[in-house]
């Protein structure tokens, strides 16, 4: 089998990268909305803007994981399989946390008593707190590397997964995915609730900088410090240290832009670090993973391929149509009318 670059298996661990990029992208900003939920949202009419300002995207968003997962199992079995039953425990957190913020965003609502909705308000900053986290923690240890045997079996156990990197790795995602979420609400909320985001931007802009700085230092000294994977880090350090001027100079949209971008590069370094790993054994280097052994079949790869060119650019599309229907900013006086 060619080992180059420029086949099916090298191509569907770049798709599957881009996958998991837009879900952190898209899902990052309604994580961030959903922590800092009890903080900013004082009164029930400013967590309802909150609420609001990603309601009618939040569950399209999570499109973006369903199809990253189902990539995964269909192009590189081995690596589902490995994967999701290593980090069973950690992935059964993350499915519990999604599914209790889901239920919450749909009954809060459900009866107007300030307990009622205080227990789901906070359902949602724990169903968004834990994932935020918990991902972070996940990719770390892809790129540090995994107790994986001569069968492919992960041999670790849970409490190994968290190790001093995995964890600064899942700090750095939480604070990335709430300023992400801040700058989110910056361009669509109004009145108190935009003053609070833009409050909370500033100061946090600066530290998600210092802990992503960490971070990326650690992860290029872990890495085999090729060109390219460390000029990455360093650029993800140079946008965040962008959006601290962007953001005390009130251009959101483009502070907005850039954390997307930041948690795009730094998605970028973590798959070229680890390529042609997909699981790193740390146990014996030929027990690895990698997009060659760990894959599909060519058939399967060539079809997928071909459902993938269809269906991806209508879901971009519709994507894109949904955000600009719903791109109006939300204030108290919106959901006051609305519950009216």
């Amino acid at each position: 089998m060619d080992q180059g670059i420029l086949n099916l298996e090298t191509l569907w661990f770049v798709l599957i990268g881009v996958l998991w990029t837009g879900f952190f992208f898209l899902e990052g900003f309604d994580f961030g909305v959903g922590i800092l939920l009890p903080f900013i949202g004082k009164k029930d009419e400013d967590r309802r803007v909150m609420i609001n300002t990603i309601g009618p995207t939040w569950d399209g968003n999570e499109v973006w994981l369903l199809t990253a997962g189902g990539a995964m199992f269909a192009a590189f079995p081995e690596w589902y399989a490995t994967m999701f039953s290593g980090f069973y425990l950690a992935l059964l957190l993350i499915l519990f946390a999604l599914i209790v913020r889901g239920v919450a965003f749909e009954y809060r609502s459900k009866n107007p008593t300030s307990e009622w909705r205080t227990m789901w308000d906070w359902a949602i900053f724990i169903g968004s707190f834990l994932p935020a986290l918990l991902f972070g923690v996940a990719f770390g240890n892809l790129v540090r590397g995994l107790q994986i045997d001569a069968a492919g079996e992960y041999v670790g156990g849970f409490w190994a997964l968290l190790n001093p990197y995995a964890l600064v790795m899942g700090i750095t995602s939480l604070v990335l995915f709430t300023l992400h979420g801040s700058l989110f609400l910056s361009l669509k909320a109004k009145g108190v609730v935009y003053d609070r985001a833009v409050s909370v931007a500033k100061p946090l802009s600066i530290a998600t900088t210092v802990v992503l700085a960490l971070a990326m230092i650690w992860s290029y000294a872990l890495s085999e410090g090729g060109a390219v994977p460390g000029l990455l880090p360093i650029v993800a350090i140079a946008l965040l240290g962008a959006v601290i001027w962007l953001v005390r100079s009130e251009m959101f949209g483009w502070a907005f832009a850039l954390t997307g971008v930041t948690i795009a590069t730094v998605m970028a370094a973590i798959f070229i670090a680890t390529y042609p790993n997909v699981m790193t054994s740390t146990i014996d280097p030929d027990y690895s993973l990698t997009v060659f052994n760990a894959s599909s079949s060519a058939m399967t790869l060539k079809i997928m391929s071909v459902v993938a060119l269809i269906f991806v650019p209508i879901v971009l599309g519709y994507q894109t149509w949904s955000y600009w229907v719903f791109r109006k900013r939300i204030g108290r006086e919106d959901v006051t009318t609305a519950a009216h």
